[in-house]
């Protein structure tokens, strides 16, 4: 079937985080909201039907992970990534920044020291600062529009304090789909220093113009035995709500200690509709997952234009995964917060700013373009006046 992403949906008073909360986080309700990792496209249709039956019959008692759950799991990243993965290697989660925490809770102890990669997603130093580790930064470096990885840099800090590095592949914010090659100096340097690496891999689903991911695990059988890989279809398909997630464990004495630290929390069921829909997405979401890919590729397309034609100062990072896009806005010669009250106050958008993901952030904004054309055409119509305007006043 072919499917509307051109619709816009009236998400308002639907408890959404990312329409009904804006006035709350960012103190003004009647911001464009292009924020959070969020689409505004529905579910694909067998997903929605699968909630429906559900639904239907009427009982929402505690659910277990039938057989089906777990080879519609399999089958998925056979098909999709021809990644091998086996049933007992599937843990459960809520989500993949809880079980980032339960993953610190289990794997270290206070004082320990976790490797991040700036500019990358905020909650990775707050589950980490949250239980008193700390933090060792490994920027990315970020040369000729493009970044890549400082191994150097990592080499360098990589002491026997050291236990965890969080991986984020697709990158985000700046949309980096790491190749083979990066992966395996990444994990080599890892296996050397005896540092686990934590893989996010939750957008791995969503690559953009021919790029392919390669999932850690599947590079070597020592990588598979060094790795957690955080696997959700929350972003492919649009179900955070559902707060289902698989985290993939191929070494079992870190499997036990986490599944460990989800008995001594509590946390080893399904939600019941979180469940059918996971297991419909990765059994009939392709058609859907494949149009959509289709459409964030002309959204992107339509953003580098309009942004080339109306606002050469913001200059677009190509993203090679994820519908998040990291833009360059140095170039209008703003602090971090004079470029914030301009999206802010003056644009009335809601962006995510640079630097709320730490070192590197800095004059930049991460846009969300899994919207309706016309929702992003409305915002860069939005910031290009507010820049006008800024402009204007100080010619």
């Amino acid at each position: 079937m072919l499917y509307d992403f051109d619709t816009v949906i009236d998400r308002y008073n639907t408890s959404s985080v990312k329409w009904d909360e804006v006035g709350n986080l960012f103190g003004d309700k009647d911001l464009l909201p292009m924020w959070v990792a969020d689409m505004d496209f529905k579910a694909p249709a067998p997903v929605i039907e699968a909630i429906k039956q559900k639904a239907e019959h009427g009982i929402f008692g505690y659910t277990s992970r039938p057989d089906s759950y777990y080879e519609a799991v399999i089958g998925w990243f056979k098909r999709r990534h021809n990644w091998e993965v086996q049933k007992e290697w599937i843990c459960h989660s809520p989500g993949v920044v809880p079980a980032l925490t339960y993953m610190v809770q289990a794997f270290t102890q206070p004082g320990d020291k976790i490797v991040i990669q700036p500019p990358v997603y905020y909650p990775f130093t707050n589950v980490a600062v949250a239980n008193d580790r700390q933090i060792v930064h490994n920027p990315l470096r970020f040369e000729d529009g493009r970044y890549t990885m400082d191994f150097a840099d990592l080499r360098s800090k990589l002491d026997p304090a050291v236990k965890l590095l969080i991986l984020c592949n697709p990158h985000n914010p700046v949309g980096r789909v790491w190749t083979k090659e990066e992966l395996t100096e990444l994990g080599n340097i890892c296996l050397e220093h005896n540092v686990l690496v934590i893989a996010d891999e939750i957008h791995c689903d969503l690559l953009l113009n021919g790029h392919v991911h390669v999932p850690f695990a599947q590079l070597s059988e020592a990588f598979a035995q060094n790795s957690v890989i955080c696997t959700a279809p929350s972003k492919t398909f649009n179900l955070a709500g559902l707060q289902t997630s698989n985290i993939i464990i191929p070494n079992e004495k870190w499997r036990e200690a986490f599944t460990t630290r989800l008995d001594t929390l509590s946390i080893r069921r399904t939600n019941t509709f979180g469940l059918v829909a996971t297991e419909s997405a990765y059994r009939f979401g392709d058609e859907w997952l494949d149009q959509l890919l289709a459409y964030l590729e002309e959204n992107l397309a339509f953003m580098t234009d309009y942004l080339a034609r109306h606002i050469k100062e913001i200059k677009v990072i190509q993203p090679e995964g994820t519908y998040l896009v990291w833009l360059d806005c140095r170039e209008l010669g703003l602090d971090a917060k004079a470029l914030e009250q301009l999206n802010q106050k003056q644009a009335k958008v809601a962006l995510d700013e640079g630097y709320i993901f730490g070192e590197g952030g800095a004059g930049f904004v991460r846009i969300n373009i899994a919207c309706p054309r016309s929702i992003l055409a409305e915002g860069l119509k939005r910031i290009e006046q507010a820049v006008n305007a800024y402009k204007g006043e100080h010619r």
